[in-house]
């Protein structure tokens, strides 16, 4: 992080740049020279100077010029191995070298229609022009990839204080925000983006503007809408992303069942809303992974209880209850994602895991069966691990006694499965006798009677535990004979 003391000393601003470039000076040499033998002017640009500027790890680097995209394409045509122009109608041309992938486009100075997010691509001819159309300034800063005596000699441009922003931490836009938002309304996500992946806040212009102009994002698609929210989740701090999006009323177009849970007060009376209460699951279950961001995860935590609202109804004695709000936030879940263009087995597994978060409660330590264990990790199969995180983030009492006890109980309940596991194959709970038994033992053809005494042997199996084949034979012919007497 720059010295918030010093944060514009020119020894702190080029040690950053000189380190990134140094890094990657053996694909930016040859790079830069070649673009300076044709005159043009080349630009590390975007977040990876704001990493860089940040102390952080760069990876992709991005990169502007004043070079026309045919010229970038002759250029990339003779420093890479592999070129493709797919985006040179928007001026971005791409090449591979050596495993190193370089996406180079030309200044930009687009002009939109108010309507859509589309522009009218039209070329730039200073960099200053480029920057200015960012999304958020400190977005907007750039590395000039300058030549001395046939040496890189980085150069800091930085021409609407992007660096300020990052010193104290806040996101601002390098125009007004009513003509960034106008231009593309994508924007006011990608805020909200950067505040879940960096932490920072937005200035008060720019939420304000997202609270007027909400109403703009329904002109993106809900493709787009779905990348964004992708990166927002997977983010540091998703729960901060979503409550910005929620407070200026953008989530109401995009996620409007996650508003919606604001008007009500959960059964157990310990938070505000139901809504601070999902944001705090979702805290606390990306405080329980274990191998990196899983979306999946954070969406069901997120989701959870989106069905309370509809299922609210008053207690005896005060306060209120939301019986089989999992059932029904479980159809939510998998229509808002669906209206989200999310992929089939996204929507199926977060649908499930909000179907099942309930299940774990109203069972006291020692009151599982055996039946009870397998028809929850049957039910749960793949998602188990997904499972035991999101029902511990569900946890959000303040009575430390109660919460020690909800722990304790689900320690208790992972212990019955591990010792069951141990004796039966719990990932693979399967009748005793297969489809080809069944036909053979009761003379049937293939055919919906064989699917219902198969169905009839699982639900056995998952009652009873594993059966040895001639009790499992006496069992199929005793309900056969039931079922035809």
């Amino acid at each position: 992080m720059p010295d918030p003391n010093d944060p514009l000393a020119p020894a702190a601003l080029m040690a950053r740049a000189q380190g990134v470039v140094e890094k990657h000076a053996a694909l930016l040499e040859p790079l830069a020279r070649l673009f300076a033998a044709r005159g043009e002017s080349l630009y590390i640009v975007g977040g990876s100077v704001r990493d860089a500027m940040l102390g952080r790890e760069v990876h992709d680097l991005d990169f502007t010029t004043s070079a026309r995209p045919d010229v970038i394409q002759e250029i990339l045509g003779e420093w890479g191995e592999k070129v493709w122009d797919t985006g040179i109608e928007f001026g971005t041309v791409s090449a591979i070298r050596q495993g190193e992938t370089v996406e180079i486009t030309t200044f930009r100075s687009d002009l939109y229609d108010g309507v859509t997010r589309n522009p009218e691509v039209t070329f730039g001819d200073t960099l200053e022009g480029d920057l200015v159309r960012r999304d958020v300034a400190c977005n907007a800063m750039a590395i000039e990839l300058s030549l001395d005596d046939d040496s890189l000699a980085p150069t800091f441009h930085d021409p609407v204080n992007g660096l300020a922003d990052l010193v104290i931490e806040v996101l601002d836009t390098p125009q007004e925000p009513e003509v960034s938002f106008r231009d593309d309304p994508l924007r006011m996500l990608r805020a909200a983006r950067f505040v879940s992946q960096l932490g920072f806040t937005v200035a008060d212009r720019v939420y304000d503007a997202m609270r007027d102009m909400a109403p703009e994002i329904q002109r993106i698609t809900a493709e787009r809408v779905q990348a964004e929210l992708d990166k927002l989740m997977l983010g540091a701090r998703p729960w901060e992303g979503i409550d910005l999006l929620v407070s200026t009323g953008v989530a109401q177009f995009i996620l409007p069942e996650i508003p919606a849970l604001q008007l009500e007060t959960d059964e157990h009376m310990q938070h505000k809303d139901v809504y601070r209460h999902s944001l705090t699951v979702l805290r606390q279950a990306t405080e329980l992974e274990d191998e990196g961001p899983d979306l999946k995860l954070r969406w069901a935590a997120l989701l959870h209880d989106i069905g309370k609202p509809a299922t609210r109804a008053p207690k005896d004695g005060g306060g209120v209850t939301f019986h089989h709000h999992e059932v029904v936030g479980a159809k939510m879940s998998r229509k808002r994602l669906k209206a989200l263009k999310y992929p089939k087995h996204v929507i199926s597994d977060v649908g499930q895991l909000v179907f099942l978060h309930m299940r774990f409660h109203g069972f006291g330590e020692g009151q599982w069966t055996d039946s009870a264990v397998r028809r929850y990790v049957t039910d749960a199969g793949d998602l188990l691990p997904r499972l035991h995180k999101l029902v511990r983030a569900d946890s959000t009492t303040r009575n430390a006694k109660k919460a020690a006890r909800l722990q304790r109980t689900y320690d208790h309940l992972e212990e019955r499965i591990a010792d069951i596991a141990a004796k039966e194959d719990l990932a693979r709970v399967r009748p005793d006798l297969d489809g080809n038994e069944i036909m053979q033992i009761l003379d049937l053809k293939p055919g919906p009677e064989v699917g219902k005494a198969w169905k009839f042997l699982k639900e056995l199996r998952l009652e009873r535990g594993e059966l040895d084949h001639d009790e499992a034979v006496a069992e199929l012919k005793a309900w056969w004979e039931n079922e035809h007497a």
